[in-house]
C-alpha cells in the first residue's frame, strides 16, 4: 500500500474543501446540527484567522471555500469538535467523516465566483429545494441578501 500524498498547501492558499459522512450518513440531522457547524466555523475563524468566502451545509457532507494558511489545524479544529458533539448528542463512537477531508486549490479569479455560485446551488441540484435562497444553510442568504448574523462571510478578494 502506497502511502498517502502530501496536501498541497499555498502561501495564503485558497482551497474548496469538503468533507464527507463516514457511509454517506447524515452529518446534519436537525437544524441545531447545522447551526452548532456555523457556530464552529465562527469560533475556529476568531481562533485561527482564516476566511471564508462561500459554504453549504448539505445533509451528509459540507463543503467550504478557505483561505488559510493554517487548513489542517482549521479543518481538525472544526472536524474534531463536530464529531465529539455529534456522537455525543445521538449515543454515537466512532467515526464521523469519511477519511481525510478533500481540498483543492482555487484560484482567486472567475472560477472562485463559479464555484460559490456552484456550491450554493447544491440543495437546488439535489431537489432539496427549488431556489438557492430557500436553503438556509448555505452562505447564499449571507452573500446575495445581507442574511450573515454570524458573520461568517469574508468580502471577497479577487
Amino acid at each position: 500500500m502506497m502511502p498517502r500524498m502530501a496536501r498541497l498547501l499555498i502561501e495564503d492558499g485558497c482551497y474548496h474543501i469538503v468533507t464527507r459522512g463516514i457511509r454517506k450518513i447524515r452529518s446534519f440531522i436537525d437544524d441545531s446540527d447545522y447551526q452548532k457547524y456555523l457556530k464552529l466555523l465562527l469560533k475556529y475563524k476568531k481562533k485561527f484567522h482564516f476566511k471564508l468566502y462561500g459554504w453549504c451545509l448539505m445533509p451528509n457532507h459540507p463543503h467550504l471555500i478557505i483561505s488559510s494558511n493554517n487548513l489542517s489545524k482549521v479543518m481538525h479544529a472544526i472536524n474534531f469538535s463536530y464529531a465529539q458533539y455529534f456522537n455525543y448528542k445521538y449515543n454515537k463512537v466512532g467515526y464521523l467523516w469519511q477519511n481525510r477531508f478533500k481540498s483543492y486549490v482555487v484560484n482567486k479569479d472567475k472560477y472562485l465566483l463559479n464555484l460559490i455560485t456552484y456550491i450554493e446551488y447544491n440543495p437546488v441540484k439535489a431537489k432539496i429545494v427549488t431556489t438557492p435562497e430557500d436553503y438556509k444553510w448555505s452562505s447564499y442568504r449571507a452573500r446575495v441578501l445581507g442574511e450573515d448574523s454570524l458573520g461568517l462571510l469574508d468580502p471577497l478578494e479577487l
